[in-house]
């Protein structure tokens, strides 16, 4: 990764990260309109999707950038002293942007406009309170793993979103960059503009609990086991 310039760890985070939310949103449209109604069969395969697209991608793009795609764990590379401020903003930058573009390309598969602020309701401290736990076990899972076991940080990643999407009320987004451009489709998968803040707050509360926990376990690598 280090041979890699910013320009183009950037560009690896902005394709990522519009991948991923070209397979989100994409899944989503497709689930539900295969589901006929049924709601449990659309998440079902909005998780599946999501859970296995994001590994692929992880593992695809870990080599060049790291595959944040995220900016709570550029947030926390950056507390922790594993990347520099300056990477930090630009990795954040790219991450935005890219999950646009990607709600796009899944709008223009689907014949919908390119962006849609959503109607989908998504208020409440239980959800706020869900993305708090989503994002507090998304990063335990990758700063630990990433310290002790980096090869399966892919797989374990797409695993635990594909967990969440079920244990948690809010079907886990754990990302500001996903909640933002899910807030411009009015899809299975959209969240109202209104409720983004309460999720960003609930995320940022978790991912923040979670860099204090590893801190804490003074969690090394290998090398210093």
């Amino acid at each position: 990764m280090m041979g890699n310039t910013l320009a183009k760890r950037c560009a690896a985070e902005a394709v990522g990260t519009g991948l991923l939310l070209a397979t989100i949103v994409g899944s989503g449209i497709m689930g539900e309109r295969l589901a006929s109604g049924n709601v449990a069969l659309a998440l079902l395969a909005n998780s599946l999707a999501t859970g296995a697209g994001l590994s692929v991608y992880i593992l695809v793009f870990g080599p060049i950038s790291g595959a944040h795609f995220n900016p709570l764990v550029s947030l926390a590379g950056g507390v922790l002293g594993e990347l520099p401020w300056r990477q930090v903003s630009a990795y954040i930058g790219a991450q935005v942007l890219g999950g646009f573009a990607g709600v796009a390309a899944a709008h223009v598969m689907f014949h919908a406009p390119l962006w849609t602020p959503s109607t989908q309701v998504r208020a409440g401290f239980p959800l706020i309170a869900s993305e708090a736990v989503a994002a507090f076990g998304l990063l335990v899972v990758v700063l630990i793993l990433s310290r002790r076991a980096p090869g399966a940080v892919a797989y374990a990643v797409g695993a635990y979103i594909l967990a969440a999407y079920w244990f948690t009320g809010s079907t886990s987004f754990a990302n500001p960059a996903v909640t933002m451009a899910r807030a411009f489709t009015d899809t299975f998968t959209g969240i109202r503009l209104l409720d983004v803040p309460g999720f960003l707050v609930g995320q940022v509360v978790g991912a923040s609990a979670a860099v204090a926990l590893v801190r804490w376990l003074d969690v090394q690598g290998d090398s210093g086991s």
